[in-house]
């Protein structure tokens, strides 16, 4: 029965968001909230909310659940577990306590659910927290994720909104989910490279936060369901920055579908809400930027005369680290060729 996960949605994984650009309109209807010590809210909204408590401690509060995006009940917990912690991570934070979000056919065998839960509850231990209940409900559509309660430091915390003109821009971990699960499934990638990118959809950002910490970055996002090219285009409009993207690192298939003509759901909403300057830059190297991320690395912006040592740091732990591009004055985003 593991088998049928997948046939039971739509479309899984990040690339299930709702579009950007309808979210943006929307969150308009919404009135901030105006909170001394809610530190980030909706206004303008980030990868989590944040709630200081004392001089010394804010609660980082996060919530993400989607459609399988693979077969295996227990690698689809895993995903979706990492997905959610990571957000925690995106904001300087660390977790502390999760709880599930279910919702399964009831046609599904207990032993799938079971699955889930149990590879869920792994990751979360091995994110240093703890898995401390949940809810789930009927749903011909299956769905999981989790809602998180972390911990960090008021001035700790890493806004999306920070970018600095002469910034560098790095990136943690690879792109193209979404196109090599995709082309997998249609026979145009090979069982390797989707192995790899399950690897990397279950690597949570941890490690790299930890290294990351030390260098005080001025902005942070995670590199999810809106893409390299639709993240990006967040940190630029609300650091009211300019920001150039010269580098876009691929995982192992991910060019190879974008060339055979691969393209996600999530593709042309993210082209919708993010267009880019991008004269003479090859069609794969923008299906390969727009493509939906799930549970990718994080989104880095720092001055630049310390990119060096952050990429010595990561590799020296054996992390991956990709420099991407840069910060400038002006707004918008360009991509070169």
């Amino acid at each position: 029965m593991a088998g049928t996960l997948t046939s039971l949605t739509a479309g899984g994984g990040c690339a299930a968001k709702y579009s950007a650009a309808r979210l943006e309109e929307l969150l308009k209807g919404f009135v901030p909230v105006e909170a001394e010590n809610l530190l980030v809210g909706l206004s303008p909204a980030d990868d989590a909310a944040v709630y200081k408590l004392d001089e010394d401690r804010a609660l980082v509060f996060t919530v993400d659940f989607f459609p399988p995006l693979v077969d295996d009940p227990g690698v689809f917990g895993r995903i979706a577990a990492t997905n959610a912690l990571n957000d925690v991570f995106a904001m300087g934070g660390v977790p502390l306590l999760a709880l599930s979000i279910a919702a399964f056919p009831e046609s599904l065998p207990t032993e799938v659910l079971g699955a889930v839960f149990a590879a869920a509850a792994e990751q979360v231990r091995a994110a240093g927290a703890i898995l401390a209940g949940g809810h789930t409900i009927r749903d011909d559509e299956p769905k999981y994720g989790l809602a998180v309660v972390g911990t960090v430091h008021p001035g700790g915390v890493w806004p999306k909104s920070g970018a600095r003109p002469g910034d560098a821009l790095f990136l943690t971990k690879p792109l193209g989910t979404g196109l090599v699960l995709a082309g997998h499934g249609k026979g145009v990638v090979a069982d390797e490279d989707f192995d790899a990118a399950i690897v990397a959809m279950t690597t949570l950002n941890a490690d790299a936060a930890t290294a990351l910490r030390p260098f005080a970055p001025n902005a942070v996002t995670d590199v999810t369901g809106f893409g390299l090219f639709g993240h990006a285009h967040e940190m630029a409009e609300r650091s009211g920055v300019r920001i150039v993207i010269d580098a876009v690192p691929a995982l192992p298939g991910a060019l190879g579908a974008a060339r055979e003509g691969i393209k996600t759901g999530g593709d042309p909403r993210n082209r919708e809400f993010a267009p880019v300057e991008a004269d003479g830059v090859d069609d794969e190297i923008l299906t390969l930027g727009y493509d939906a991320q799930t549970a990718g690395g994080l989104l880095v912006s720092l001055p630049a005369d310390k990119g060096l040592s952050l990429e010595a740091e990561l590799r020296a732990r054996n992390l991956t680290v990709h420099r991407v591009g840069r910060v400038e004055r002006g707004s918008g985003v360009a991509v070169l060729s």
